[in-house]
């Protein structure tokens, strides 16, 4: 009798950890797992003496991109010939994710500190509205119309392209990532 009752046990304790298991792999993926990660892709410089500007130079380039906080991330992009490690915001809009600078970048391009605009009951996203993305809330709560973002992520093809502004003297550029995670 005893070894019938241990057999039903570890049987009920087998079943529980295979649906513990399975609806874990069936779960949907969080947007911090679809956005860290490995990219592989091109920086392509566009010059400006144009009046739209030109692609000059394409390389090839990578970029890491690893968690370090609720919504923000440290990008490390590198090639043979540029490396560069910074942070971002990042905020889920439908099947994509954009990002927006985050300190002391956001003051110096936006004029003010990220929360101004922000009901603070619930936190930073706690007052979000009903059919709001992140983005969404993000843009009507700490920018204006004419306010520039650089860059995102396309959920569904898994890839992440940003906009470096850069200034060689007075000579402005851009370099633009477009990569692929692996």
């Amino acid at each position: 009798m005893k070894n019938i009752i241990t057999i039903i046990w570890l049987a009920a304790l087998v079943m529980l950890l295979l649906a513990a298991c399975e609806k874990e792999e069936t779960g949907e993926k969080s947007v911090d797992n679809l956005v860290e990660g490995f990219y592989s892709g091109t920086l392509a410089e566009k010059d400006f003496e144009g009046e739209n500007g030109i692609v000059v130079n394409t390389i090839e380039a990578t970029a890491e991109i690893k968690l370090t906080g609720e919504s923000e991330i440290r990008i490390h992009c590198y090639s043979n010939d540029f490396d560069t490690t910074f942070m971002l915001n990042y905020y889920d809009h439908y099947d994509s994710a954009y990002v927006c600078l985050t300190g002391a970048d956001f003051v110096e391009m936006y004029g003010h500190t990220t929360g101004n605009g922000h009901n603070m009951m619930g936190g930073m996203m706690g007052d979000i509205g009903d059919g709001e993305t992140e983005w969404m809330h993000h843009m009507e709560d700490e920018h204006s119309q004419s306010d520039e973002h650089f860059g995102g992520f396309d959920m569904d093809d898994h890839t992440f392209s940003y906009i470096f502004r850069m200034r060689d003297r007075d000579y402005p550029y851009e370099l633009i990532f477009q990569g692929s995670k692996h």
